[in-house]
C-alpha cells in the first residue's frame, strides 16, 4: 500500500528531476535546449530572429518599406499616412513580421513566455532612433478582458523594459483600453476608424507638450495607434506622438505575389 500510495509523488518528482537535468525542446525550432534556462528558447532561433527591415524605399513618417519610390509622393509619405495626417509623427520597427521573429512574438504573447521579454525588448532597443528625443514611453494597453485571458500585456513588459535601459521615464497610466474591438486587417479605410472610435481613454492634458513613445509587439494597419495619437494629442496635450514596435506586417507581399493585376491597385489604394 506504501509503495502504491508513493508511486505517484515518486513520478512527479522523477518528472522534476528529469526537466532540470534535461531541459525542453526549442519553442522555435524543436531542437533540444543545451542549457537549463527560464526561456524556452535556444539562442541560435533568438539570433536568428534578429534580422531588421532593409529596404531602399520607406515612408518617412511610418517607415514602411516599399518595392519602389511610386508608391510615395514628393515628401516620401505613403498614401497611408498621407490620409491620416493626424495620426502617428513617426513609426519604427524592428524587423518584418514573419519567420523566427514573427514565431518569437507567438510564443511569447500567446504561449505567455513573459521571459521572452527581455530578449525581444533588446531588439525594440536596436530599432529606438538615436537622433530623436522622447519625454515618456507608454504600452498599448489592452482591454482588461483579453489580460485577464493572455495573464500579462505583452506590450507592458517590453515598455518597462525598453524605458529602464533607455532611461526614459515609464508612464503607464497614460492610455486605458475601455473597449474591445476586432481585428483591424482586412478592414476598408472608413471601417478601421469606425472600428477604433471610441476604444481608448486619456487624462485630460496627462502628457501636456510631451512626445510620446508608445510601445508594442506588431504594428498592421496602424489605424489603432493613430487612434491612440490622436486623442494623446487633442485630450492628453501631447505635442507628439510616435510609435515603436518589434515587428510590422509587410506591405510589400501584394506585390510580391502578383499574380492578380488588381492586386497592386488595391495596394496602392490602402497605402501599400
Amino acid at each position: 500500500m506504501a509503495g502504491t500510495a508513493l508511486g505517484p509523488a515518486r513520478t512527479v518528482l522523477h518528472g522534476l528531476f528529469s526537466r532540470i537535468l534535461f531541459p525542453d525542446d526549442c519553442r522555435c525550432c524543436g531542437q533540444p535546449l543545451q542549457k537549463i534556462s527560464r526561456i524556452p528558447v535556444c539562442q541560435e532561433c533568438i539570433d536568428l530572429a534578429a534580422c531588421p527591415i532593409e529596404a531602399e524605399f520607406q515612408c518617412v513618417r511610418c517607415r514602411a518599406p516599399f518595392l519602389n519610390r511610386e508608391t510615395l509622393n514628393d515628401d516620401g509619405i505613403c498614401a497611408a499616412c498621407a490620409a491620416e495626417p493626424e495620426g502617428l509623427d513617426y513609426a519604427w520597427s524592428y524587423g518584418n513580421y514573419d519567420g523566427r521573429l514573427r514565431r518569437l512574438i507567438h510564443i511569447y504573447k500567446y504561449e505567455r513566455v513573459d521571459t521572452l521579454a527581455a530578449p525581444l525588448a533588446r531588439l525594440l532597443l536596436d530599432a529606438l532612433p538615436r537622433d530623436e528625443q522622447f519625454d515618456v514611453i507608454a504600452p498599448m494597453p489592452l482591454h482588461w478582458r483579453k489580460r485577464w485571458d493572455r495573464g500579462f500585456n505583452q506590450s507592458e513588459l517590453l515598455a518597462r523594459a525598453v524605458a529602464e535601459r533607455s532611461g526614459i521615464p515609464y508612464r503607464g497610466n497614460l492610455l486605458r483600453r475601455v473597449k474591445a474591438s476586432e481585428a483591424q486587417a482586412g478592414l476598408s479605410f472608413a471601417a478601421r476608424q469606425t472600428n477604433v472610435r471610441g476604444v481608448f481613454r486619456v487624462t485630460r492634458n496627462i502628457a501636456q507638450g510631451q512626445h510620446v513613445l508608445l510601445i508594442d509587439d506588431v504594428l498592421t494597419t496602424g489605424a489603432t495607434a493613430a487612434s491612440a495619437a490622436r486623442l494623446l494629442r487633442r485630450t492628453g496635450g501631447a505635442s507628439r506622438v510616435s510609435i515603436l514596435t518589434l515587428a510590422r506586417a509587410d506591405r510589400r507581399y501584394a506585390w510580391r505575389q502578383g499574380p492578380d493585376p488588381s492586386a497592386g491597385k488595391k495596394a496602392r489604394a490602402a497605402g501599400a
